[in-house]
């Protein structure tokens, strides 16, 4: 499917892209395309990857004019916990990514906030203090390069917990990613309890769909999210986020990409 027709979608988004995916098999798709993408660094690439390949990734996208972002690790990972092994641990990942910054020289880190209410809900003030020494470690050095943090939502069932950490921080230099797909698929909520109160923060936005069962990662408009009221929102409210796409096969991405151009959401945004 050609996507030409859609570049100024093309040109306003970015799109995830594990690190190995697009080291080994995505980068010529990126480059035909102009597509500019949003690096994951799940997995042991922090640990094992040379940093000269970082490097070399940089040059290529920068050579052909594009830009990227960054998605930090998340997975077993703690930046709250109250056992001080499994935070350190967490903590020394998540600055593996922050040194990144100064070789992809991205426009945005995206992390997790690993909040869980039957978790630590019980323990809250606790985790709060704990998440906050975490962020404003790791905030101080990505200030540095100019590049923001945004606490993306994941299981969280309510902005309680990012209000608190981005409230408690009280820096410009960490923002909010609202994650539409996760609203629908684990937070069984409305973005309308949500963006109100988190405006003053919101600064990158993951875009995909599914059916409220399971987080598919599909195309807007495949599955039940209201992406056209969601969009005249950030409209009507002046809001020009940061956007990732976030689809998990080339058919999604192709169907973002013209479903996004053909309805124009993201005109004004």
């Amino acid at each position: 499917m050609a996507v030409q027709p859609h570049n100024s979608v093309i040109r306003r988004c970015f799109v995830n892209a594990p690190w190995y995916d697009l080291k080994d098999n995505l980068l010529d798709l990126f480059l035909e395309y102009g597509l500019q993408p949003e690096i994951g660094l799940e997995g042991t690439c922090l640990y094992d990857e040379d940093m000269a390949e970082f490097r070399k990734i940089h040059e290529i996208l920068a050579g052909n004019g594009l830009q990227c972002t960054l998605h930090a690790p998340f997975f077993d990972l703690a930046p709250g916990s109250l056992d001080p092994y499994i935070l350190e641990k967490s903590r020394e990942k998540l600055y593996r990514a922050i040194e990144l910054i100064a070789v992809l020289r991205p426009r945005s880190l995206v992390c997790h906030l690993q909040y869980e209410e039957n978790k630590h809900g019980y323990v809250f003030e606790r985790w709060l203090a704990n998440s906050l020494a975490t962020w404003r470690q790791l905030a101080g050095k990505a200030t540095e390069y100019g590049v923001p943090i945004m606490l993306e939502n994941t299981y969280e069932t309510a902005p309680t917990a990012h209000l608190a950490v981005l409230t408690g921080l009280q820096t410009a230099g960490v923002g909010f990613c609202l994650d539409v797909g996760h609203l629908s698929a684990f937070a069984k909520t409305s973005w309308r309890d949500w963006l109100p109160v988190m405006l003053p923060w919101l600064g990158q936005l993951h875009i995909h769909d599914n059916t409220g069962e399971k987080d598919q990662h599909l195309a807007p408009g495949r599955g039940t999210f209201d992406f056209p009221e969601f969009f005249d929102f950030l409209r009507k409210n002046a809001c020009h986020p940061l956007i990732t796409l976030e689809p998990h096969s080339r058919e999604d991405l192709w169907q973002a990409l013209e479903y996004l151009g053909d309805t124009g959401l993201l005109d004004g945004i």
